[in-house]
């Protein structure tokens, strides 16, 4: 087994958890930020939960940046691929200086 196939078979299962993941830290950011303008509070448990997603959006966020900033030199939609790489992280990052870009039929038909 090569690292190509590694690829193969490793990308795929970490692109959908990294979209979960990202999805369920927007989740709690939007969670926590209304119980703070309802004067209210979230769980104390959830602290390091919190702590971890801001950092994990935070990552992805600069991650998103940096594709959206190379994609027109890789004949790719900026804005397109900047979220694309936003949700799925450093692996679209690779994707995108590989030329091996992937993007799911989601985002091409979502007009973006």
């Amino acid at each position: 087994m090569n690292l190509k196939d590694i690829k193969q078979k490793i990308f795929p299962v970490i692109k959908v958890i990294s979209i979960v993941a990202i999805a369920t830290a927007i989740g709690l950011e939007l969670w926590n930020i209304q119980a703070l303008t309802t004067n209210n509070h979230l769980p104390i448990i959830l602290n390091p939960v919190l702590i971890i997603a801001h950092l994990a959006l935070s990552a992805h966020f600069i991650e998103g940046i940096i594709a959206a900033f190379y994609a027109p030199g890789k004949n790719q939609k900026p804005i397109q691929y900047g979220i694309y790489t936003f949700f799925v992280g450093t692996i679209g990052l690779l994707e995108l200086f590989e030329n091996h870009s992937q993007i799911p039929d989601f985002f091409k038909k979502s007009g973006i």
